[in-house]
């Protein structure tokens, strides 16, 4: 079967968005895994990592057609990383989730509409598999990005007096 560019384009870009979580999450100590560099106005590294992979995998199983993963999404914004080396295996298992939903056995019809489940917001009932697929890039993205910059503001706040 020949190779879908646009899904071997989504596996690169979500490969490398997975990386980089990694990298920015790696060697951090607990309590800069859960450190709110704005105090309770904003998310910590644990929270932004649960999730943009609750998500990405949730936003990945509906463009690929994929049976949907338990998820609580409001869980999400209250987790907290105890163990960093727990952690690091929990964004590990969810990246080969995310990557491994990137190998379909089948082709993928791009415009097929896909439910959102009632995900409420401002996402519409239907999505195409397209459109799904470009979200779970984009949000990923969004959010490694957060990750990345709350460790750069951890590694270079001022030491405690």
């Amino acid at each position: 079967m020949p190779t879908d560019p646009v899904l071997a384009s989504a596996r690169q870009l979500v490969g490398e968005s997975l990386k980089e979580l990694r990298a920015s999450v790696e060697g951090l100590p607990a309590e800069a895994l859960n450190w709110r560099p704005a105090g309770d106005a904003s998310n910590s590294i644990a929270v932004l990592a649960t999730h943009a992979l609750g998500a990405s995998r949730l936003w990945l199983s509906m463009a690929m057609g994929a049976p949907l993963p338990k998820r609580d999404r409001d869980s999400e914004f209250r987790a907290s990383a105890g163990d960093p080396a727990a952690f690091l295996r929990f964004v590990d298992e969810l990246s080969g989730d995310c990557l491994s939903l990137l190998r379909p056995a089948e082709e993928v019809d791009w415009t097929a509409m896909r439910n959102t489940y009632g995900r409420g917001g401002d996402a519409p009932p239907e999505v195409a598999a397209a459109y799904a697929l470009i979200h779970a890039t984009e949000h990923l993205r969004g959010h490694v990005d957060q990750i990345s910059l709350t460790r750069q503001l951890w590694e270079a706040r001022s030491p405690a007096p």
